[in-house]
C-alpha cells in the first residue's frame, strides 16, 4: 500500500463516551411514585430516569418499565413506587471508555441506555441514539477519506453514497462511491 492511501481495514476512531453523552440525566428518588417519574420524563423530553436511593444511583426506570410493569398490568401509577419497577442493578460505563465499549456493553447486557460515571457519580447518560448519530458521522467521514485516498480502479470498502449502507464492493460512479445494488438500479433506470 502506498503512503498516501488509508488502510481501511485498520482505521478506527475511539471516541470517548463523554464526547457523545447527555449531561445531567434526569433522576428521581426511589421513594417517588411512578406517576411522578412519568411526569418528569415528559417535562424533560426523555425516556428514562435514574433512580437514586440516598443520592446513590441504584437503578433506572424507562418508558418500557412504565408500559410493561404498570400500564399493561392495569396498575395505578400513583400507587406504584419507582423502586418496585426499576431495572437493577444499574449497568454503568466509565466516562473515559469509548463509544465502542459502550456499544459492546449495551449488546451484552441488552440495554439501550448506559449511565456514565466518573468518580462513582453519575454525570451523564449515553443512549443507542447518541451512538447512532456518531456512527453516521464517522461513516460519512470514512467515505470522504476513502474517496480522497483510494485508487478508483479497484473495489473498496465504505459507505454507499446513495443508500448509506456499508459495502466491501464500492465502485466510483460519477464522483460517488456506489454499492453493487445501487449501481445495478442506476444502470436499469
Amino acid at each position: 500500500m502506498s503512503d498516501n492511501r488509508i488502510d481501511t481495514n485498520h482505521f478506527s476512531i475511539d471516541v470517548p463516551v463523554k464526547e457523545v453523552m447527555r449531561y445531567n440525566p434526569v433522576t428521581i428518588s426511589s421513594e417517588a411514585n411512578v406517576w411522578k417519574a412519568a411526569e418528569k420524563m415528559c417535562q424533560n423530553g426523555v425516556g428514562s430516569c435514574i433512580v437514586l436511593q440516598n443520592n446513590i444511583p441504584k437503578g433506572i426506570v424507562t418508558e418500557e418499565d412504565l408500559t410493561c410493569k404498570v400500564v399493561a398490568l392495569n396498575k395505578k401509577p400513583a400507587d406504584v413506587y419507582v423502586s418496585e419497577i426499576m431495572s437493577t442493578p444499574l449497568i454503568t460505563i466509565d466516562s473515559e471508555k469509548t463509544v465502542g465499549d459502550a456499544t459492546h456493553m449495551m449488546v451484552k447486557n441488552k440495554v439501550r441506555r448506559l449511565p456514565v460515571v466518573e468518580n462513582q457519580k453519575v454525570i451523564g447518560l449515553v443512549t443507542v441514539r447518541d451512538i447512532l448519530s456518531v456512527s453516521n458521522e464517522l461513516n460519512e467521514i470514512m467515505s470522504d477519506l476513502i474517496k480522497v485516498n483510494h485508487n478508483y480502479d479497484e473495489a473498496m470498502t465504505g459507505v454507499c453514497d446513495i443508500c448509506g449502507k456499508m459495502s466491501d464492493s464500492l465502485t466510483a460512479e460519477d464522483g460517488r462511491l456506489v454499492c453493487p445494488e445501487c449501481k445495478q438500479s442506476d444502470d436499469t433506470d
